[in-house]
Formats: structure tokens, C-alpha cells, sequence
């Protein structure tokens, strides 16, 4: 069940409460989602949590909530009241740290200690809640954070009479953590407004009256109706009702389509112009809009390994900084003949000002986000921060044939009966045969025979993996499917099949061969586009691994100029076929394999990277797959490779430039070069400028 954390707007915070939860028996996989402030967990360990965070972070509340966009409208007006009093706060600071300037020389001297009231009153309202958390983080034993840094280098500040200093790295700092906040709320925002594809309600038709009622009540079976301008609210058939959708939320393609009666439509749409009629198919947990909320939402829990390492980075950092400004601090005008302990205090406490990892700890997780959400909005699912990365360094990308990089949609082109069968006896054997298949090789078949089907005139219908169809047909044993089948009863083929181009589908009567059906499938448009784009972007190889035929493998690679093809593979011999293209471990490749079907599923769940093409995609696959593209479209995947160099190269920038930066200044620091003005550019500065990079990976528009 997923909650929300109430009062989560600090990332260091995040990561102590994750870090304490992972003590607790039953959480050792919790992730806390700072970019949605929202945790899953079972609803029975919700008392643990509870516990752990009255612990640490109090001030923070555990709150059931659907879904994230349940509570935006409430999230946003408490956000918006809470930076209106922070910057209230420091505007107020800033009047008072002008007033202690102008005054401090006309009362230096006889009224120096008057001198301390302008620059306290500053100093408590720009730092009174940091001072505040940090006292009561010492008193529940946890020191070292951002709070902890500044409340001792300003006090220390104060301490050496450096009164303006103080107030000014305090004031400074609120400033900062103003503007950081109010991008992480933007982002936040940015996120929360592209998942409000979730439909509010649902019209169901119920005896010729229509209801509004909530969408998780509507049932499989149950007709819905869909007015102009409305959310397609659950997954169906259209029964009634021509018109116009739009895609985009689902797919990221802004140019409507024409729906007609029959043909499916998915959650999250929205009808442009005419009434529609709905039969569900789906209920809503299970449609596309539900699964493609969770799928967002739950991305973070995958971390990806810079964003883990720098948690732990960050982790250890602090202290070992706050080791070496206290050595500064100490150590030289212990050592040294003739230095100023005021000096080196002065020198430790900036570099305590410097240290704050912020800039890494805020930036990373939401520029990982920031990734996955415009990915989302082009109608590609990226299930964690972790195959952004995976995705960022492919070597080779394998495709399926059927429905992958051709339209999967069959069409029987030939029927060549043997033996003295007729060509008519032949299809019909087969059609009745395939009847009870879903495969949409024998649903083809079955078109192009026509005539109705006496379903009791089937008995023993047995399928074979990777084979075909066995059944009794009127009393006959009747053989449908490969050559692999047919060879594995001893049945001889008799046809030569050199130079078919398209899926051969044999049959066999009573143990004789009858004929063979030749049913073509079409090459998708987007199919050429998609291989081109890959060896722009630097892949290595481009393969297909298909079960069909060698013939139409051949085919169909030379026209898409493949790099290299693999035919008639059975589900388990593609997953081995995949093994291999991995490479050994002095030599590994980083594989995807895109595919669309359920005998896909395995292969999919072996790659690094399984990409699922889901909008005709099976659910298997579907929930097999790390990556899920909306719509069929192969060439989304040169797409999603862009936008995870993009989200990397962001993610790299930050790194470079926080920890660049806070080297140089750091070491200033420590030299006596730096002051606490440029502590507070280091810190509050580079913070700032990393968040609002990050914010750049939700903003990218393709």
C-alpha cells in the first residue's frame, strides 16, 4: 500500500528515514520516494513506521493516500502557505542584518553589546527552525546533517564576534533552501500534472440510465459511456459510437485517431467529438492509466548505482569533514609557534559551511525522476532509475519478428494442398484445427476460411509450444503448424519451400501430409526508421531472433538491414541465444530484447533491458518487461535511449560540478583564502544550480 510522508521536504531527511526503516524486521527493501514523499508498504507494518519516524523525524506524518495525485490540490496550497512564510522570514532577516550594519559602527564601543540585538533578531528569523532541528537531532543522537554544519559554524561565527558573517551565511542559506525547495515543488508539480491521467469518474449505462459512479466499481462486462471531452475512464470494446481520440497522456503522440465500433480503446484517452459506448474489459486497477500511475510512482524504489552510492557517499562524507575541520581547528595552533586560535577556528567552521552534501543528496534522485517522467509524457515506461542507466550504455538491441518489428497483423497468401487434399479441405482442416487458439496466426486461418465453425466437431485439442495445434477434427487427427512438428510425428513434407517468404503453417490428416497454408505478415514503417537510429546512437549490433521461418527471417533482416538474425527458435532457445550475445565475463555486452508476445516473456525477463511493446503487447510480457513502450512504435527505443544519455549526462554534470566545486573551496577554506560568503555560494549556491539542472530531465521536450 503506498503512503504519503507528510512534512518531507528535506532529502537528507529522507535518507535517514529510509536508512532507520531498513533496521526494522519486514523493511529491509523499503524506499522512500523524496521526489513524491511517498513510501510502500504493508498496511500491517504501518505502527513500525509510525515508530521510527516519531524517533527521528516527528515532524514528518504517515498518511494513506491512492495514489499521488489524490491530494495535490491540498499539498500545493500548504507548500505555497509554507514558502510564503519562509520568505517572509527572510525578508524580514535582511531588514534587520541592514539595520545592524548601519548601526554597528555608531554603537562599537561604550554600547557594543547593543550591536548583538539587530543581528540576533536577523539570525532568528532566518535560522530558528535550523537551529531548532539541530538541537533536537543531537538529543536523539543524530549529528551529523546540514543543520547540525550551519548551527555550529554560525554560532561559532557569533562566538568570534564575526556578527555579520553569521547572520549573513544564515540568512544566505534560508535563501538557498527557499529557492531549492521552491524547484523541488515545481518539479513535484511538473510530476504530479503529468500523472493527472487518472479519469475522476465513470458514466455506466444501466438499463438505458447513466450513473456517475467511481471507476474502481465498474466491472468486466459493465457498458460505460464516454461523452465529448470526457477521460476514457477504463479499458474496452467499443460497441456503439464513432470518434476522435486522444493518445498523447498514453503515448506521448499528440495527433488524434479515429475510433470505430469494435476496436479497443484505453484508460486515459480522452474523446475529442462523438458518443461513445464501452464495454469493459479490464477493471481498474488492472487498465492501462492504473498500471501506468504505479508504474511512475513505484520507479524510484529501483535505484540506480550513482544514486546509491552517492547515499552512502553522502553517509559517510559529513563526518569525515567535520573530523578534519575539527583537526584544523585544533591541531595547528597547538603545533604552530605564534597562530591564532580565532584563525583556524574561523578556517574549520567556513569548511563546515562548505561540506553540506545537499547539492548531490537533492539533485541525483530527482534528476533520476525527472528522467523517468519525461520519458512518461513520450509514452515511454522506464520501471527505475536503475535501467536509465542500463539503457544509457546498450550494446546490442534484439528484436522479435512478429508484432515487434512487423505489424503482427496475418493474412493467408497461398494454400497448397498435396496428397490429392483439396485446397478448400486443406484450410478448412486447419481453421477448425486453430479454433480455439488466440494466436493471431490461427486467427488469420480462420478469417480466410470464412464459413461458420462447428466448435463440437473439435475434440482433443492439445497445443504445443513452439510447434503448433493437435486436435481431432470430425473423428481425424489433424496436425497444424511447423516442420518441426510434422518431423516429430514422421510425417514427410513433400512441398519444397525454398524462397516462400512468409510463416508456413503445414497440415497433416490421419498421419498423411495434406498441404501447407503461406500467410504473410508486413513489415512495420517505423521498423527501418528504428534500426537507422540505433547505429546513429552507437549500438553496436542490431539482431532478431524470431520463430519463424528461415526464409522470411532472411527476408525481413536484409530488408531492415539487420545486423544479424537467428530463425524458427523456440521460447527457450531465444533465451540461450540471448545468453550468448551477453557475452562471457571478459567480454559483456549490455543487451535489450523488445518484444511484444507471452512467449516473449522469458527472453524479455533474461535481458538487461526488457522492453515490452505495449499497446497491442500481452500482459505477460507487459509485466516481464523493465521498460514499457505505449505505443508500437520500435522506433521509441532510440527514443529512450536518447532520454537516458540525456538523464545521465545531467546526473554526471552535478556530480562533476558539486564535488568540484566544494574541492576548490573546501581547500580554500582550509588555507584561509575562502570566507563564509563564498562557504555559502559552495554550499547553498552549487545546491541550488544542481537542482535546477536536474529539473531539466522532466522538461526535455523530446
Amino acid at each position: 500500500m503506498i503512503y504519503e510522508l507528510e512534512g518531507l521536504d528535506c532529502p537528507n531527511c529522507a535518507a535517514k528515514i529510509e536508512r532507520e526503516l531498513k533496521k526494522v524486521e519486514g523493511l529491509s527493501d523499503v524506499t522512500v520516494n523524496f521526489s513524491t514523499r511517498t513510501i510502500d508498504i504493508e498496511q500491517e507494518l504501518e505502527g513500525e513506521v509510525v515508530k521510527v519516524l516519531e524517533k527521528i523525524e516527528p515532524d514528518v506524518r504517515l498518511v494513506p493516500e491512492n495514489s499521488v495525485t489524490d491530494k495535490n490540490d491540498s499539498d500545493h496550497g500548504d507548500s505555497k502557505f509554507l514558502l510564503k512564510t519562509k520568505l517572509l522570514n527572510i525578508i524580514l532577516s535582511a531588514v534587520f542584518l541592514g539595520l545592524g550594519i548601519f548601526l554597528a559602527p555608531k554603537l562599537h564601543g561604550q554600547y557594543e553589546i547593543l550591536e548583538y540585538v539587530p543581528f540576533l533578531a536577523a539570525y532568528i528569523l532566518a535560522g530558528r527552525d535550523v537551529v531548532q532541528t539541530a538541537f533536537r537531532n543531537i538529543v536523539r543522537g543524530q549529528v551529523f546533517d546540514e543543520n547540525f554544519l550551519m548551527t555550529v559554524a554560525t554560532l561559532g561565527a557569533f562566538i568570534l564576534h564575526q556578527l555579520p558573517e553569521a547572520v549573513g551565511v544564515m540568512l544566505f542559506y534560508s535563501i538557498g533552501e527557499y529557492f531549492q525547495a521552491l524547484a523541488v515543488q515545481r518539479s513535484r508539480r511538473s510530476i504530479a500534472d503529468l500523472m493527472d491521467i487518472r479519469p475522476d469518474y465513470a458514466n455506466l449505462l444501466v438499463n438505458d440510465e447513466i450513473s456517475q459512479v467511481a471507476p474502481e466499481t465498474v466491472n468486466i462486462g459493465e457498458t460505460i459511456v464516454v461523452r465529448p471531452g470526457e477521460k476514457i475512464p477504463l479499458d474496452g470494446e467499443v460497441l456503439e459510437g464513432t470518434s476522435y481520440l486522444d493518445a498523447s497522456a498514453l503515448t506521448g503522440e499528440s495527433v488524434p485517431y479515429r475510433i470505430n465500433p469494435g476496436e479497443k480503446v484505453m484508460a486515459g484517452m480522452v474523446n475529442i467529438q462523438g458518443l461513445l459506448k464501452v464495454k469493459v474489459e479490464k477493471t481498474f486497477s488492472e487498465s492501462s492509466v492504473s498500471k501506468i500511475l504505479n508504474l511512475i510512482q513505484n520507479a524510484s524504489s529501483r535505484k540506480a548505482k550513482t544514486e546509491q552510492f552517492i547515499t552512502k557517499f553522502a553517509r559517510y562524507y559529513t563526518p569525515a569533514v567535520v573530523t578534519a575541520a575539527v583537526i584544523i581547528a585544533l591541531l595547528p595552533p597547538l603545533i604552530v609557534p605564534g597562530q591564532s586560535f580565532s584563525n583556524w577556528l574561523y578556517r574549520a567552521l567556513t569548511m563546515l559551511v562548505i561540506s553540506c552534501p545537499c547539492a548531490l543528496v537533492v539533485s541525483i534522485p530527482l534528476g533520476y525522476f525527472g528522467g523517468i517522467g519525461g520519458a512518461s509524457r513520450r509514452g515511454i515506461l522506464i520501471k527505475g532509475a536503475n535501467f536509465i542507466e542500463t539503457l544509457a550504455n546498450l550494446d546490442i538491441v534484439v528484436f522479435d519478428k512478429t508484432g515487434t518489428l512487423t505489424k503482427g497483423v496475418f493474412k493467408v497468401n497461398d494454400v497448397k494442398p498435396a496428397n490429392n487434399f483439396a485446397a478448400q479441405e486443406v484450410l478448412r482442416m486447419a481453421a477448425y484445427a486453430e479454433t480455439y487458439s488466440n494466436h493471431p496466426i490461427a486467427k488469420s486461418i480462420v478469417e480466410a476460411y470464412g464459413d461458420t465453425i462447428e466448435k463440437s466437431l473439435v475434440t482433443d485439442y492439445k497445443e504445443i509450444v513452439g510447434h503448433g495445434i493437435m486436435a481431432k477434427v470430425e473423428g481425424k487427427q489433424v496436425l497444424a503448424g511447423n516442420e518441426k512438428l510434422l518431423k516429430s510425428r514422421g510425417i514427410e513434407i513433400k512441398i519444397n519451400e525454398d524462397g516462400l517468404v512468409g510463416t508456413v503453417v503445414h497440415i497433416a490428416v490421419n498421419g498423411i501430409y495434406a498441404g501447407r497454408i503461406t500467410i504473410s505478415d508486413e513489415i512495420r514503417l517505423d521498423s527501418a526508421k528504428a534500426v537507422k537510429e540505433l547505429r546513429n546512437l552507437g549500438v553496436k549490433r542490431v539482431v532478431m531472433l524470431t520463430g519463424d521461418t528461415k526464409e522470411t527471417a532472411k527476408y525481413v533482416s536484409e530488408a531492415l538491414n539487420l545486423d544479424e538474425y537467428y530463425a524458427e527458435l523456440l521460447p527457450q532457445e531465444k533465451v540461450e541465444k540471448l545468453e550468448e550475445l551477453k557475452g562471457d565475463d571478459r567480454t559483456r555486452y549490455k543487451v535489450a530484447f523488445v518484444g511484444d508476445g507471452i512467449n516473449d516473456a522469458p527472453v524479455i525477463a533474461c535481458a538487461d533491458v526488457g522492453i515490452a511493446m505495449g499497446g497491442l503487447g500481452s500482459d505477460a510480457a507487459i509485466e516481464a518487461a523493465d521498460v514499457v513502450i505505449m505505443e508500437d512504435m520500435p522506433s521509441k527505443i532510440a527514443e529512450a535511449i536518447r532520454i537516458a544519455r540525456y538523464t545521465k549526462n545531467i546526473i554526471v554534470q552535478n556530480i562533476v560540478f558539486a564535488l568540484g566545486v566544494k574541492g576548490i573551496f573546501l581547500t580554500l577554506g582550509a588555507a584561509g583564502v575562502a570566507s563564509m560568503w563564498e562557504a555559502v555560494f559552495a554550499d547553498v549556491g552549487v545546491a541550488l544550480l544542481a537542482v535546477l539542472n536536474s529539473t531539466r530531465t522532466l522538461l526535455r521536450k523530446a
